[in-house]
């Protein structure tokens, strides 16, 4: 039984009462998370995940509840029973460090919730995401559906490019970092924030068990009074909850949730008329840039006031070594790409590009060094080809749409090639560098003369595919839920799209297709 059609058309609802009254509260949520085919969609979603195979404290995995006595089905009637009941506990998180990339020697904590939490986390997403989604401004990208790095990226490139009226205003750049900001989110603020549209106890009460569950750390439970654990399910919604009164800070300057684009540019023309400062914040998550219209002594002056906004209000702290001023003409990282306004070569106007950072570049190379070190030339060719293609395919899908990527891909396959024709010579040392070119190689014309081959396996390129810019969607992105709020524009009619997407989707699985 596909219980798509049930979970969308229950979020197109709530999303709808949310968005028509700002000041909506739902007392009745709790039956919904409960409701069996709230629960069974979770698990689909979840079983589709890799990290589904990932166990734990518990210990438990899909595999093994789809093995044992009574599969899937039993596993979902225990769990709703339990919530039913009231007898439902979420358990502490297992933690897992993962090393930080480009940063050596440095972990980021991720905590692993056992996969009957990640089944109630699900739910409970399903049906808070719709209403708090209705709130969130178009200037936040983080964790939200329909919405991307490369939107967020998007966005801050077009404030940094000429409009029809003249050239950007933006005169400085405040990089925002916000200390361990997922470790550090207050319950008790992040509880009030939810209360501001939530109204049903039991679910506030399940909410906070997940945040006081606590955190296994080799073998000995600790218990936090503040922090979302990083890897579960809820996480990153109720991250965008509570750094939602960030974006509030804002409201004079940005589009606000529902509102024509040039509401805002008209406040901002205004203020810039009187004299006064304007801000335009982009965030992703906990990543956010400030773009400044004023002065550098203007610029520092917010970054003072808003180190004390964020203390006080939100008891987050900026990292005063992180948090910078800068030019847009000096550049600044923003999502992994160098962000820095350049004169064209066509007409001579300040446009704003995105660049691949050199240090990038150098962590890339360095991980395909040690792929290709000695400590592999036990592995057959395949195999290194094999985990070669997922780096690469990665790297090209994400830098793709920088400013001379064409030049740094073509150069990279290069380096590639010659990377990997080494290795093959030092793997077999009896063989002429002829002999294992015309036995390895794919092929001697395009687009196989730069490629390697070992059986199927055969490597990719970063120049796959080509290099192309990313369009600006503005602010009204479809997410399935607000096609009434998109109008007749056809560039921003996704939201049909995406149902009908859906709606295949279901008749397919229950036709058996």
């Amino acid at each position: 039984m596909v219980n798509t059609s049930f979970i969308l058309d229950m979020q197109l609802k709530l999303y709808q009462w949310s968005a028509s009254d700002k000041d909506r509260t739902f007392s009745d949520l709790f039956n919904l998370i409960c409701d069996r085919r709230t629960l069974i969609e979770a698990w689909i979603r979840l079983s589709r995940n890799r990290g589904s195979q990932t166990p734990g404290t518990d210990g438990m995995t899909r595999r093994r509840i789809e093995e044992q006595v009574g599969g899937v089905g039993r596993f979902v009637d225990e769990v709703h029973s339990e919530l039913c009941s009231g007898s439902y506990q979420p358990e502490p998180v297992r933690q897992r460090l993962i090393p930080k990339s480009g940063r050596p020697g440095q972990f980021r904590p991720l905590g692993i919730p056992t996969l009957k939490d990640r089944l109630v986390q699900m739910a409970l997403k399903f049906v808070l995401e719709p209403i708090f989604e209705a709130d969130f401004y178009p200037n936040s990208y983080g964790f939200r559906r329909g919405r991307s790095t490369h939107d967020a990226l998007a966005a801050v490139q077009r404030q940094l490019h000429p409009t029809n009226h003249g050239p950007s205003l933006t005169h400085y750049v405040i990089e925002g970092d916000i200390k361990g900001c997922f470790d550090a989110i207050n319950h008790h603020l992040l509880m009030e924030e939810v209360k501001r549209r939530v109204r049903d106890r039991k679910v506030l009460v399940l909410i906070r068990s997940f945040l006081k569950a606590g955190i296994m750390i080799e073998g000995s439970l600790k218990h936090s009074a503040t922090g979302t654990p990083q890897g579960g399910v809820l996480s990153p919604l109720l991250a965008n909850i509570f750094l939602h009164k960030l974006d509030e800070r804002y409201d004079r300057w940005m589009p606000r949730p529902r509102e024509k684009p040039t509401n805002a540019v008209g406040r901002r023309r205004l203020d810039r008329r009187k004299g006064r400062p304007t801000f335009y914040m982009v965030r992703y998550a906990d990543d956010f840039v400030l773009l400044v219209v004023g002065s550098r002594q203007q610029a520092e002056v917010e970054r003072e006031s808003l180190t004390e906004f964020l203390w006080q209000d939100m008891r987050l702290e900026l990292s005063p070594d992180k948090t910078l001023i800068t030019r847009p003409e000096d550049g600044f990282i923003f999502l992994g790409y160098r962000v820095v306004r350049t004169k064209s070569y066509k007409n001579g106007n300040w446009v704003g590009n995105l660049r691949i950072p050199k240090d990038k570049l150098k962590s890339l190379r360095r991980e395909i060094k040690k792929r290709t070190s000695r400590a592999t030339l036990v592995l057959p060719f395949k195999d290194l080809i094999w985990s070669l293609n997922p780096l690469i395919t990665g790297w090209r899908n994400y830098f793709q749409y920088a400013t001379y990527a064409c030049k740094e891909f073509h150069s990279l396959d290069n380096w590639l090639w010659h990377r990997i024709d080494r290795w093959l010579r030092k793997k077999h040392r009896k063989t002429g560098a002829r002999k294992l070119r015309a036995k390895y190689r794919a092929g001697q014309h395009p687009p196989m003369r730069n490629r390697w081959r070992d059986g199927k396996a055969i490597t990719k390129q970063f120049s796959d595919g080509g290099t192309r810019r990313y369009r600006n969607r503005g602010i009204r992105i479809p997410n399935g839920w607000n096609e009434k709020e998109l109008g007749d524009d056809p560039v921003m009619q996704g939201s049909p799209q995406f149902w009908r997407a859906y709606h295949a989707l279901e008749t397919m699985q229950s036709t058996g297709g």
